[in-house]
């Protein structure tokens, strides 16, 4: 369990956590995060699977860069090194697996009900948040669950595998970010995900997409990475700092809702009545997660 504590447990933080400032940062990534896989959708006529990741991972990189340099200029804080990469690396991996299987996802399924069905996540977010951070216990109080009704099995188990990465990236990411800070963390991970996805492109995607499309989809994508990536992951990185994994990764249970309703305006996608009440369901179930309040004390991981 040392093991376990070393690669997840973040560096003690002086003084309270800012409550408000993650509540404000978890709502943005709420309302952000409701609109990945419509780009992805909308992207897949035009970009395989490979590419579109590859490419919208470079552009999120690239949007960040400037912002890392200026930490790395203004100095203080932890360095980029080695063992800053290392630490990145372990999210970074699953990071790519569920970039890749959720994308896979969608070409068996509709955009509204990936959204539902993705945010079964919550249950194995907490589960692992449970295991890792002995802090987060107070969370655990009820875990909702989503009927994507009838669609394709294949896509899923497919969106099964990206639910499962996901979720084991919001806890292994919460170290790195507290240790580098939310702009040097992504920066990093979000490099080190395009390193990884690079040469899956070349050998299973099309590297030429870019010049091959117009400039309309590719501007598309620009879009999705900046606001869907990088604004996304960096907020989302601040709320689990101040109000932890579970709670941040529950709340994201909002994100179905507008994805339901943007894909049922842009694409004619209609859910059936129980896909419609396991949203409800969801919705409820964030609901009565912001009702829980934090405990004062924590305990630390070693104490598993």
């Amino acid at each position: 369990m040392k093991f376990l504590s070393a690669i997840t447990s973040p560096e003690p933080r002086s003084g309270a956590g800012n409550t408000s400032r993650g509540y404000l940062a978890l709502f943005a990534t709420v309302i952000i995060w409701s609109l990945p896989s419509l780009f992805q959708f909308y992207l897949l006529r035009y970009y395989d699977v490979w590419a579109q990741n590859f490419y919208r991972y470079s552009v999120a990189c690239i949007a960040i860069a400037p912002f890392v340099a200026f930490r790395v200029r203004r100095g203080g804080g932890p360095r980029l090194d080695l063992r800053a990469f290392v630490l990145c690396l372990i999210p970074a991996v699953p990071n790519v697996v569920h970039q890749i299987t959720q994308t896979i996802a969608l070409v068996y399924i509709g955009p509204g009900v990936y959204a539902i069905f993705t945010r079964s996540s919550v249950i194995m977010t907490a589960l692992l948040a449970l295991i890792f951070f002995p802090e987060e216990r107070h969370i655990l109080r009820f875990q909702p669950g989503a009927n994507p009704g009838h669609v394709a099995i294949r896509g899923l188990l497919i969106a099964f595998i990206a639910t499962t990465c996901w979720a084991l990236y919001a806890v292994l990411v919460k170290r790195p970010s507290a240790r580098l800070g939310s702009i040097r963390s992504f920066g990093l991970i979000s490099f080190i995900t395009s390193v990884l996805l690079f040469p899956l492109t070349c050998a299973f995607g099309n590297v030429a997409t870019p010049v091959e499309v117009s400039w309309f989809v590719n501007l598309v994508l620009v879009i999705s990475a900046v606001t869907c990536i990088t604004m996304a992951h960096v907020l989302y990185y601040v709320a689990i700092q101040e109000i932890g994994v579970a709670l941040a990764q529950t709340l994201q249970l909002l994100c179905p809702l507008g994805a339901v309703a943007l894909s049922a305006w842009i694409f004619g996608e209609h859910l059936t009545t129980a896909q419609l009440w396991s949203a409800a369901i969801l919705l409820f179930g964030a609901f009565l997660a912001m009702r829980v309040k934090p405990i004062a004390a924590t305990e630390t991981a070693e104490n598993i």
